[in-house]
This record gives structure tokens, sequence and C-alpha cells, in this order.
């Protein structure tokens, strides 16, 4: 693999030139870094990051955890981060730190953190919450993303999205319908939800139309389609005359499709179904799936940005520093309709 010295050799200039013309540093004839550069492009020069990181003690890198690479939304996520990430001269390492159990790999952590990147995007509600900051390594600047309650993490940036606004949407969306039957299915673990806002800004609207939802009508399952799958199974074989299914996240929403399909329930004549995300396969979905977009795009960037600026002036970004970007949208699809008479 060719090297610095070896561009220096054809060249006929020092190594130090050649790094300053590949840099784009120090003030050298525009002959000689035509030479250099059209030498680096015959002979296939590559940059190694690894050893300039260790040489100036950064790296252009910046990285980000989730724990399940299966989700499509991380997906999703992640080249948006991708593409704000390069606009600002920086490439983005991808760690899906999950252990078999489905918690955060500190490993990951310790081995990214510093000598790969310059910082961390740590990504999800499905972390756990209590253990997280004291799992960050110390000195490293990190951002915690998509944080249903970032009031809970006082002293780590947090980019996050009006999330109660958006469960309030999709109540709102079923309410206009004219549906009073409604239920809601919530992502969470051991029947503790993770999506409290969302639970909460739909809760509020409705209560406000005047439904006023009892327990059994909020099912906490799995934050997947399987978990949705289940959940809509039990919620419609234990009270079938609920005419409208709210589902915090699109996942759970795709599992309520399933489960409705399988029972002969035709959506939306007989069942209205509304999601929180737009994930992409929300429109592949027969019928496209109703959702609300949560501006992943504004998420991904915003977390990007705050890292990098946090990067560059550490004193310029207070610990507990909040960005509320973008604003959620429903987006009206075929899964939801009045209900029938």
């Amino acid at each position: 693999m060719p090297t610095l010295i070896d561009i220096a050799r054809r060249t006929g200039v020092s190594g130090a030139t050649v790094s300053n013309v590949l840099r784009g540093r120090g003030s050298v004839s525009v002959k000689t870094a035509e030479r250099v550069r059209s030498a680096a492009n015959e002979l296939g020069y590559r940059p190694n990051l690894f050893a300039r990181a260790l040489a100036e003690g950064r790296a252009p890198t910046i990285a980000l955890f989730f724990t399940n690479i299966t989700n499509p939304f991380y997906a999703q996520f992640t080249l948006e981060a991708e593409h704000a990430a390069r606009r600002r001269d920086h490439f983005l390492l991808v760690c899906n730190a999950a252990r078999p159990d489905g918690t955060l790999d500190t490993a990951y952590l310790d081995a990214v953190a510093g000598p790969l990147s310059e910082g961390l995007i740590v990504l999800g509600s499905d972390l756990g919450r209590k253990n997280l900051l004291s799992m960050l390594p110390a000195g490293v600047p990190a951002v915690l993303s998509i944080w249903e309650a970032p009031d809970a993490y006082p002293s780590k940036p947090c980019v996050t999205v009006d999330f109660r606004a958006a469960g309030r949407l999709a109540a709102e969306h079923l309410l206009e319908l004219r549906h009073g039957s409604i239920a809601i299915l919530t992502g969470g673990t051991s029947g503790v939800p993770i999506h409290n806002m969302r639970l909460a800004g739909a809760v509020a609207a409705l209560r406000q139309a005047g439904i006023d939802l009892p327990k059994a009508r909020i099912v906490v399952d799995e934050d997947s389609i399987g978990g949705g799958y289940r959940a809509a199974c039990r919620l419609l074989e234990s009270d079938p005359h609920i005419t409208a299914l709210l589902a915090t996240n699109d996942l759970l929403a795709i599992g309520a499709l399933q489960a409705a399909a399988e029972r002969g329930c035709p959506v939306p004549r007989a069942l209205s179904i509304v999601g929180i995300t737009d994930i992409w396969m929300a429109a592949e979905m027969r019928p496209a799936l109703t959702t609300v977009d949560i501006a992943t795009a504004s998420l991904a960037e915003g977390s990007v940005n705050l890292l990098l600026d946090l990067i560059a002036d550490p004193d310029g970004v207070p610990s507990d520093a909040l960005r509320v970007v973008g604003a959620p949208r429903l987006i009206r699809r075929a899964s939801t309709a009045p209900p029938s008479t």
C-alpha cells in the first residue's frame, strides 16, 4: 500500500510537504501541489485514517450506538446521520452494541470511544436508563438521541422530538374520524411502557374528548411486530367492540395489521389502525399504514450537529443541553376510516 514516503520519492519533495498538500495545510506552490496530487493518484494512495487519528490524537469519525439492528427505524436514522456527518467532513461508525439479551454491550463503548471516534451518539429508548450514564466513558463527548423523557438525563446533551405531540396527533386523528371505542398498544418491558411521552399525549387527547381509557385498553408488549401482533390478538379477543387501535410505534401497528388479517377483521372497515414513526415499511403495507411522522431526518441531523458542536466547543454546549427538533405530522393513508355504522 503506497505511503507518504512513496509519494515524496516520486515527486522529490519532503514527506512533510506531501502531508501538507494532501491535508490542505501549509503554504505550498500550486505547481508542487499538483505534482503531489498527481503522484498520489498514480500510486493509488489512500489515507490511513487510523494512523492519522493516532498522530493527531483525534479521529474524523463519530460513532452511533443502538441495540437492535433489525429495527427499520434505526436503518433510516443511520442513513440520515451518515449524510449529516459527511456534510461536516466526518465519517460515521455504526455499532449494533447489543448483548444476546438486548442490553447495551459496554465493550463497544470502551473499544470505539476515543481511539476510533471523537464522540458518541447513543440512540433509542430501549436501553437501560438507570445505568446508562455510568456506562459512558469518561471524557468522551456523548449525545443521547430520541429519548422519551430527556429530563431524566440531566448530565448529558440530548436530542428529541415532541413525542407527546406525536401521541396527541394520532389520537386526535381517530377522534376526528368519530371513533369512540379506542385501545392503545405501547412498547415496553415487563409491563412497563418505554414510549411514555407518546402514550401520555394520546391518553391526554382522549381524556380531553371525554374518553377515559380503562387499564384493559392500554396494552404493553415488546416493541416489535411480534409484540404488536400478540397485544392486538389479546385485545380483539377480549374486547371485540374496539373500532380503532393506536400503536405508539409502527412496528406494533404492523403487528396489529397482521392480527386483524388473521382474524378476518377488515382494516379499516371494521378496525382502524394508526402508528407513530413513519418507517419506510408503513407505506408498503396493505392497507398502507396511517401514521405520525416524527421527522427522522431532523432527529438524525440534530444529533450529529449537537455532537460535533460539543466536540468543537465543549464549553459552548451545556451538559444538560436539550434540542427539540422537527415537528410531528400526521400521514394519512389507508388503514384508518370512520367506524362502520
